[in-house]
């Protein structure tokens, strides 16, 4: 069962994708994954929060129940991003700007405005060329703020993402079979 950790949708349950395609980010890790975004920004009030390879959506959801002002999920396959939407208008949230195509395609384009926290969650056999190319274009197309957190869950066997230049700050948290790497984009948002 996948749910609301905490915020105004804190404990609904959302619908999950059948089969093994999707793998939803367990609430243990996600648990820890918003702890390390509050502790770094202190509240997610009004933060623009981009959920790449978003799945069932859990993690762009969650940002939103903790008071994100803009989130905007990406999911590639249809069936999957009709069930974001609809996990979005069953939580009360039916203006979540869910994106149906590849996220690479998505993010060849600048988007309205930059995000402060950006989340990538790519299937655990995207290959490191693939994940490289989908942090460079975070950069080389504008999609974060000056100091933004990006967050990439893999698993705990995969190596450290290659990085663009730009990020500092870069760590890593393991949970079982799961890594989250925490970079942040440009000058600190304190500075």
């Amino acid at each position: 069962m996948t749910r609301i950790i905490a915020g105004q949708a804190g404990g609904r349950r959302l619908a999950t994708p059948r089969g093994s395609q999707t793998r939803p980010t367990s609430d243990r890790v996600r648990e820890a994954l918003f702890s390390a975004i509050e502790s770094w920004c202190g509240t997610l009030q009004g933060l623009r929060f981009l959920d790449l390879y978003a799945g069932s959506g859990a993690v762009g959801l969650e940002a939103w129940s903790r008071g994100a002002g803009v989130v905007t999920l990406v999911e590639s396959d249809r069936r999957t991003a009709a069930l974001i939407g609809h996990n979005a208008k069953t939580l009360g949230f039916p203006k979540a700007n869910v994106v149906s195509a590849p996220v690479a395609s998505t993010l060849t384009k600048p988007p309205a405005a930059p995000y402060d926290i950006v989340f990538l969650d790519p299937p655990y056999p995207l290959d490191d060329a693939a994940l490289a190319r989908d942090l460079g274009a975070l950069v080389t197309y504008d999609w974060l703020v000056p100091g933004a957190m990006v967050v990439v869950e893999r698993s705990a066997r995969s190596p450290e993402p290659a990085w663009p230049a730009v990020f500092a700050d870069v760590r890593s948290r393991k949970y079982g079979e799961t890594t989250l790497w925490y970079g942040h984009a440009g000058p600190d948002r304190s500075a």
